[in-house]
């Protein structure tokens, strides 16, 4: 049977049992082919910079079990309003000369508004100004709002599938899987690169694992960027109070680090970015990730409510490994415009 490629030749057609099979390599096997993998397509020592702020905190309707920002969760996170646009623009311009390429921006919504669109438009071409990528996640979109964003210049959303399918119903209850593939469809429809990845570490089992990278390998086109996070429990979560202080609220490194890798290798032009959980890794296991095909993170000391590893010690790992900052254009979008001109 002819393998379903993409035009550069990336595969599409990833069954459960071959990502079974990568993850049953030998632990040194799979990062030789990892590590492989990632230098066929993108700079060996370079890793992208992306800040993410929260511009609207707390009070969101959705039950996500790890989530510190639903109003089922008693985790002392207050509700804030949409943050005023110039106040954005200022943190965007800080993250600029920081070193970050992408601005990233949350709120805390099940779905916008349409009475929030104008706000949300004019911060994209605002950040977009400053010469930053521009990245949003708000929850479910319709179609309009995803063609809003398109039109006011948005590179980049973030709508992340989370767990496999059998496990998502397990963390969520108020939405179902399909509502978040809805999201990345339109969205991609809308002409937006797709951000879209999911936490491990929530209690699923490697099968749940193979099937949350075989839903996003086997889309009809990769994601551009794929987060990977490690839960970071948080008491008063649904997730937070079952994991914390046991052994499963940390998912063993080396199965991490076996999740980036069999990411690279199945979306292999995408960027795989360390995400939350980075904060409590060692620099060991932050340095293996990055031998997996990891070549993006977040910089800053702050996610969107959980903590983040910080400027000065990512500029002293980046200094001990030998890596820099990624200048260029991503890969991915670097072929979906060579397409584009034929």
């Amino acid at each position: 049977m002819l393998k379903q490629v993409q035009h550069d030749g990336v595969r599409t057609d990833w069954t459960r049992a071959e990502i079974a099979g990568l993850f049953d390599l030998p632990f040194t096997e799979l990062l030789f082919q990892a590590a492989s993998v990632h230098r066929a397509y993108h700079p060996a020592t370079e890793v992208q910079l992306c800040t993410l702020l929260s511009i609207k905190t707390g009070g969101c309707p959705e039950d996500c079990g790890y989530c510190s920002q639903s109003v089922k969760a008693d985790s002392g996170v207050e509700a804030t309003k949409l943050m005023d646009v110039q106040a954005v623009l200022q943190r965007a311009a800080q993250a600029k000369d920081a070193g970050s390429q992408r601005f990233c921006m949350g709120a805390a919504w099940r779905n916008p508004k349409d009475r929030d669109m104008p706000a949300i438009v004019e911060i994209v071409k605002g950040v977009a100004a400053m010469g930053l990528e521009t990245c949003m996640t708000l929850g479910m979109l319709e179609p309009h709002q995803a063609e809003m964003l398109a039109e006011a210049g948005l590179d980049y959303y973030n709508h992340n599938i989370d767990s496999s399918p059998e496990y998502y119903e397990r963390v969520i209850s108020t939405r179902d899987f399909q509502c978040r593939l809805d999201t990345l469809d339109h969205v991609r429809k809308a002409g937006i690169n797709v951000c879209s990845g999911g936490i491990v570490g929530m209690g699923e089992t490697r099968e749940d694992r193979v099937g949350f990278v075989h839903t996003l390998a086997t889309l009809p086109q990769h994601p551009e960027s794929v987060p990977v996070n490690a839960l970071v429990p948080v008491k008063g979560t649904v997730l937070g109070n079952m994991l914390a202080d046991t052994p499963l609220a940390k998912i063993d490194d080396i199965e991490f680090v076996r999740t980036v890798a069999v990411a690279r290798i199945t979306m292999p032009r995408s960027m795989v970015r360390l995400s939350a959980g980075r904060e409590s890794m060692s620099e060991a296991t932050q340095a293996l990730c990055f031998l997996a095909g990891a070549n993006s993170i977040f910089t800053g000391d702050k996610l969107l409510t959980a903590p983040n590893a910080g400027d000065d010690k990512d500029g002293a790992l980046f200094a001990k490994l030998g890596l820099t900052a990624l200048k260029g254009e991503e890969p991915a979008r670097a072929c979906k415009t060579a397409v584009a001109a034929e």
